[in-house]
Formats: C-alpha cells, sequence, structure tokens
C-alpha cells in the first residue's frame, strides 16, 4: 500500500520494519562473511518472526535450516536482505516478487555506483513488476529495534528515541554504535546506499509518524526527488525535529559526493534554503549531528535563550560561556538575590556568577543545591548546563533529583574524571541526562533545545 503526501506517492514501509518473516539469501557458514554476520546479528537481537536463511550449499546455518531458494521455503516471506554478488540480485528480486515478498534489503554493492546502471536498472525493474520494495543497493542495511529486527552490522539493541538515515553506511553504524554505547540507543537506522527505490522523503515520512521516533537525523549528500522531500519535510516538521547533516558542500566535496553513490550534490546555498523553508535545522559535523539528535532524544524544544552554566572547572566554564555566546544565546549574570542566595548556600570559596564556579572540592550534592536555590530566585533561566570536572561521583542521582525539581532542561559535561567519569557518563545518558565530554559539545547541543 502507497501513501500520498501532496503530489507524491510514498511507500508504507511498515511491511518492511514491521516484518513477521526475514529470509537471508546469501546466508554463509564462514564467520569472515556478511551473510554469516547479518544472519547472526538477527539471531542475537531477538527477533521473534520465522527466519529463514538462503544457502544451496548448506543444511543449516547457525542452527537453522537452510534452504536452496526462495521458492523452496514454502511459507509466507515479508522481507529479504540479498547479500549475493550484484549480478544475481536481480533475479533474486523477481523471484522474490513472484512470491509476494513485500520488502528486500539489497546490501550488494556493484551497480550505479560503479557506473553499472543496466544492473541497477534491471534491479528496478524486477521490483517494480513484483511490487517489491528496495532499501539499497550497496547499503549497510536496516535496523529497528521495536520489531527487533536488525538487517546489519554492527549489532545494536538498545531501544531509544533517535532514528538515523544516511547514504553513508558507515556514518549510521558510527553513530548508532555511539548511541549503543552511552545507553542512548535507536528508534531505527537505514543506510540508504543508491536509494534505487525507496529514498530519504520515504523514510522520514516513516520515522516521522513512528511513535518510538523522537528525533530524525539525516546524513545526506543529494537528494533524489527535490519536490517530494520538500512536501514531506513540510508535513514532518512540524511534529518532530529533523536534524540534516550534508556531504558535498564545496566544489571538490559534491564532486566526491557524485562519486560516492552517484548523488546530485546541488549548490550547498540553495540546499540550506530549502531546509530553512521546511523547517529542518542544518549541522556542520559529525558530531553535532549526533550531539543535537540526542538531546532532541530526550528533550522537547522549548522557548527561551538563558543558559546558567554551574562548574567546577572555572576554565571549562569559561570555554563553555565563549561557545553559548558565540551561538546567541544570553549567558546572563546573576541577578543580586540570586547572588545572595548563592552566597547563603554554597562555601566562601565558590565564584558566584555566570559561570558558577563551584570549585574541585565540590561534591555531585552541591550542584544540586545551587540549582534548586536559583530555581526559586532566577525563574528566567531557560537552560542548566552542569560541568563535572575531575572524578566526582553521584552526579547522576544528584541530577536527576534536579530534574524531578526544576522543570528545565538540565544539560550535562563530564570531563577529566577518569574512571569515575566513565562510570557517570554512562549512567547520566541511561538515566536521560544528556552528557557530553567536552563544554563546546554541551554548548552547541544545549543551542538545539531552545527557540529563543
Amino acid at each position: 500500500m502507497e501513501q500520498r503526501v501532496g503530489n507524491y506517492e510514498l511507500r508504507d514501509l511498515d511491511p518492511i520494519f514491521n516484518a513477521r518473516s526475514v529470509a537471508i539469501v546469501g546466508a554463509s557458514t564462514n564467520p569472515e562473511k556478511l551473510g554469516y554476520e547479518i544472519l547472526n546479528n538477527l539471531i542475537n537481537m531477538g527477533y521473534e518472526g520465522p527466519i529463514y536463511p538462503i544457502n544451496p550449499k548448506a543444511d543449516e546455518v547457525l542452527g537453522l535450516k537452510a534452504y536452496p531458494s526462495l521458492s523452496d521455503v514454502g511459507k509466507p516471506i515479508d522481507v529479504i536482505a540479498v547479500i549475493v554478488p550484484g549480478k544475481f540480485a536481480p533475479g533474486v528480486i523477481e523471484e522474490a516478487g513472484r512470491l509476494g515478498v513485500k520488502g528486500a534489503v539489497v546490501i550488494s554493492g556493484g551497480f550505479r555506483e560503479i557506473g553499472n546502471d543496466d544492473l541497477e536498472a534491471a534491479l528496478v525493474s524486477a521490483a517494480r513488476a513484483g511490487g517489491v520494495g528496495i532499501i539499497g543497493p550497496n547499503c549497510q542495511g536496516i535496523n529497528y529495534p521495536a520489531n527487533k529486527l536488525c538487517i546489519s552490522w554492527p549489532l545494536i539493541k538498545r531501544e531509544g528515541g533517535l532514528a538515523l538515515i544516511s547514504q553513508s553506511g558507515t556514518i549510521a553504524a558510527a553513530l548508532g554504535d555511539r548511541a549503543e554505547k552511552e545507553e542512548i540507543g535507536i528508534s531505527g537506522l537505514v543506510a540508504l546506499g543508491n536509494r534505487c527505490d525507496i529514498d530519504e522523503s520515504d523514510l522520514i515520512h516513516f520515522f516521522g509518524a513512528d511513535p518510538s521516533t523522537e528525533v530524525i537525523a539525516v546524513y545526506i549528500e543529494g537528494i533524489k526527488n527535490g519536490e517530494k522531500f520538500m512536501e514531506v519535510g513540510k508535513r514532518v516538521a512540524g511534529e518532530k525535529p529533523v536534524l540534516v547533516l550534508k556531504g558535498g558542500r564545496t566544489e571538490r566535496g559534491r564532486l566526491a559526493a557524485e562519486s560516492h553513490t552517484k548523488s546530485i550534490a546541488g549548490r550547498g546555498e540553495i540546499f540550506d534554503a530549502a531546509l530553512r523553508k521546511i523547517g529542518f535545522e542544518k549541522v556542520e559535523s559529525i558530531d553535532e549531528l549526533y550531539d543535537c539528535a540526542k538531546v532532541l532524544a530526550m528533550e522537547k524544544k522549548r522557548p527561551g535563550k538563558r543558559v546558567q552554566v554551574i562548574t567546577s572547572s572555572g576554565g571549562s566554564g569559561i570555554v563553555a560561556v565563549d561557545v553559548l555566546e558565540e551561538l546567541g544565546l544570553d549567558v546572563a549574570p546573576l541577578s543580586e538575590a540570586g547572588r545572595a542566595r548563592m552566597k547563603e548556600v554554597l562555601p566562601s570559596h565558590c565564584v558566584v556568577g555566570n559561570p558558577l564556579d563551584l570549585t574541585g572540592d565540590t561534591p555531585a550534592e552541591r550542584y544540586k543545591e545551587a540549582v534548586l536555590a536559583l530555581a526559586e530566585e532566577e525563574p528566567g533561566i531557560d537552560l542548566y548546563l552542569l560541568i563535572f570536572g575531575d572524578p566526582i561521583p553521584r552526579a547522576m542521582e544528584n541530577c536527576l533529583e534536579m530534574k524531578e525539581a526544576v522543570d528545565k532542561p538540565i544539560i550535562a559535561c563530564y570531563i577529566g574524571g577518569g574512571e569515575v567519569e566513565e562510570v557517570e557518563f554512562k549512567k547520566m545518558n541511561g538515566a536521560r541526562i544528556p552528557t557530553f565530554p567536552t563544554p563546546e559539545r554541551a554548548a552547541r547541543a544545549a543551542r538545539s533545545v531552545l527557540t529563543g
């Protein structure tokens, strides 16, 4: 079933992401092959539907009965992964169409990206004739934790609110892996590859309606259909934040993008204007794409621009203030009442101001005392940026108490804390307190939350 947005028909991707059965065409018994790794990831993800390895030379792969072909399975198949040499892929798709398969994730390469346009045209023709939706070819696959569906690598199991859509499989995998390690999780991950069929607009539309998704992060080198992208963007931007990093902004970058997946990269200023018109947010780096998406997966955008920095590291506080000011945020000094209250609740050696320097001997509880007092005296503060320098245990527990008591976003930086930092960093992110390794990254992420 397709869905209409404006003048465009969009694919209904629910049968792919919520597939009830999966076949791996090219499943391998060799642990060094992708056909082994992807099947192994799907099993270890805990996928609950039937899995059918397709391998004409094996009776069994990873403990599952193997079949010589899709036709030999004899049971309904919703989605297939295609991991065979590219020249065989159109035949696989043709067979899948005859069997009523809804979608295919074509990992195989050797198509338009190397100038083999005729082979990709044959793939598309087979898909259209059989009604098979294709993600790829030449892609790193998909991951949808809500259905425990991982047809990709590496294995990312933790479910969160961040959807990743990327023309680069490596960038998608790197950001997904980072979200897994930081205990943020993902709602979905899609590596687009050549986009011979399903494109970025179809996927933005799907994740825009997906109940698990809070924010959509996109790495793109070129738009397949500009008008379709604008129509979908206008609809989705009103519902969820969408962050976009474009590769190929410079002339040499544009040429590199066109040789990567044969994208028409287009002029950067035109692309930027299109993003502004539909309400998508442009970012400038991979770190910024991840950091801003990470915050928006945990915090809703809200009006305001005033930030209070509270730190145990004077230098880190200064760096944060510099970045916040450069971004146009308001690092206003405390009022006389606020300064007086801080002097009441804090030790005399603390430096009262903005930044508020609690100095290097501070325990985590001192941050909480400061935030709770400021919440009473300085209601105009819109966001608290907390910098934990050096080993400060119990940061997560105290931040959670602050968050429960203060209806304002709390963003943290943890820097220079050694083994304690490693433990607290993961605990804080897992508790939905967005935490970053440097004050610059924390400050830039803070900007994505405030709309003033």
